[in-house]
């Protein structure tokens, strides 16, 4: 038998029903049901009601009538979060609004570089957006056909491209907010020099819904580059990594968009769990990188990162390294990196860990970690992959997905002590790209200064005095 959540009253009902119409309101238990959960089926909720607001104004009066009541809301997008940030609780009391409705690219400019679209548009069409007019929108994810601009902001959404372009606060100029009384915040700034008070758009940017509800936004787009070329590399050492990070920034500059990394235990995930993949490199190595480099026109990109790699092959720095100069070389090595997520499913239960360090760090840290993982559990297999060049590991820890829940949930809290105190003493960050939501809720409080969390709760409780906006998430 299904649970359902308590009826709002009839009198809330018809008032949503008034603002939003039949398209806007579902009440459908079993429709309702693929917002309740997340996508990996981590985080189980029942929302009161969804809302589907078509435009910022409906979006506002839904807000106002949520203000009025006291009744919490959940804003969502995509539904793609890794971390169960726009996933209702149990209670029935959540109100979930849902932003994919607001599909519009309302404003795409050239030569100001910039494009204006609404929070539910979907990664993918404003990159195509872009495209279509000569630019480049460089955020990328695995999830880029389903996640919706709305929640890379509410998340900070890092991806690929970090290393050159930055993460979603660097390529957002200006947002349109409605707050959780109702009324709207129109911060859409298309301009790189304001210096008139706070910057209030970084108040929401990252905030996971508990401030406010993104509606639309000013994004930056950039000239398309034509020319790519990436490398597959072998290395020893984790700190012979790093040397060939620095030779490939100093040589090429800002044409390195991506420096990834990972092990060969990875690796070895990929191969064993995904099809139509192979190994780049003809041996095994204690540690691989994937490199790209693009620039926005022709020119000898694959010679320059040739030059560099051959000095550092000299130098005992790389072992060997295979050069993908076309699309289906560097597609197949791609593949590769973004088989990695898909392998874990299939492999075992993970206790995952998306962290961030300073670059210089990482090499200690990862021997570090490694010891105290085992220490917690000697057999424990750690799959160690990430964003090298921003510094953003995958630090996770796999074991089989026979393991009863009973040792299992245990066995998470151990190890997110164990790597998340050797984080905070590198001076690095637990949450790096997938927001904290329930995940890392608690842990936040315990690592956040006294001082840092106490002005997080000043800034919620002045914009949100009432406490409705996605309670129980980030603070």
């Amino acid at each position: 038998m299904s649970t359902q959540a308590p009826s709002l009253s009839t009198a809330f009902l018809q008032k949503l029903h008034a603002i939003v119409g039949d398209a806007g309101l579902v009440q459908d238990e079993q429709l309702k049901q693929s917002h309740d959960i997340d996508w990996l089926g981590k985080w189980k909720g029942l929302s009161s009601a969804v809302v589907r607001p078509a435009n910022t104004a409906e979006v506002a009066a839904v807000m106002r009538l949520c203000h009025e009541t006291r009744t919490p809301v959940v804003t969502q997008g995509g539904n793609t979060g890794m971390s169960g940030g726009a996933t209702p609780d149990d209670s029935g009391a959540q109100l979930v609004l849902c932003t994919t409705r607001l599909t519009r690219v309302r404003d795409v400019d050239p030569l100001n570089n910039t494009m204006t679209v609404e929070a539910g548009v979907l990664l993918a069409h404003a990159q195509r957006a872009a495209d279509e007019v000569n630019r480049y929108f460089p955020l990328s994810l695995g999830s880029e056909g389903s996640c919706t601009i709305g929640g890379n902001l509410a998340t900070n959404a890092g991806g690929i491209a970090v290393l050159r372009y930055g993460n979603t606060r660097d390529l957002v100029l200006g947002v349109e907010v409605v707050l959780p009384n109702g009324k709207i915040w129109n911060g859409l700034r298309a301009l790189r020099k304001d210096n008139t008070g706070y910057s209030l758009r970084d108040l929401f940017i990252g905030s996971e819904g508990t401030l406010g509800v993104v509606t639309a936004a000013v994004l930056k787009i950039f000239p398309k580059p034509i020319a790519r070329v990436s490398a597959w590399l072998g290395c020893d050492d984790m700190l012979g990594l790093l040397e060939v990070l620095s030779r490939v920034r100093n040589d090429c500059g800002d044409r390195l968009v991506a420096f990834e990394m990972l092990t060969e235990e990875s690796l070895q995930l990929v191969l064993e769990h995904v099809t139509d993949v192979r190994r780049p490199l003809a041996g095994s190595h204690r540690y691989h990188a994937l490199v790209e480099l693009a620039d926005t026109r022709e020119g000898e990109l694959g010679s320059l990162l040739e030059t560099t790699l051959e000095a550092a092959m000299e130098d005992g720095l790389v072992r060997d390294a295979a050069i993908g100069s076309n699309l289906t070389q560097r597609q197949a090595f791609w593949k590769v990196r973004e088989g990695i997520s898909q392998a874990q499913v299939r492999a075992g239960k993970a206790i995952k860990h998306d962290i961030a360090l300073p670059i210089s760090r990482l090499p200690q840290f990862v021997d570090d970690a490694l010891a105290a993982v085992h220490q917690v559990k000697a057999d424990a297999r750690v799959i160690n992959f990430g964003h090298m060049g921003d510094g953003n590991l995958h630090f996770n820890v796999l074991v089989p997905l026979d393991t009863p829940d009973a040792e299992f949930h245990p066995l998470i809290q151990r190890m997110n002590r164990a790597v998340h105190d050797l984080v905070s003493a590198a001076g690095g960050s637990i949450s790096a790209e997938h927001g904290v939501g329930q995940l890392r809720r608690d842990e936040l409080r315990h690592y956040k200064s006294e001082t840092e969390f106490g002005l997080m709760l000043l800034i919620k409780q002045s914009i949100d005095p009432n406490q409705i906006m996605n309670p129980g998430k980030l603070i």
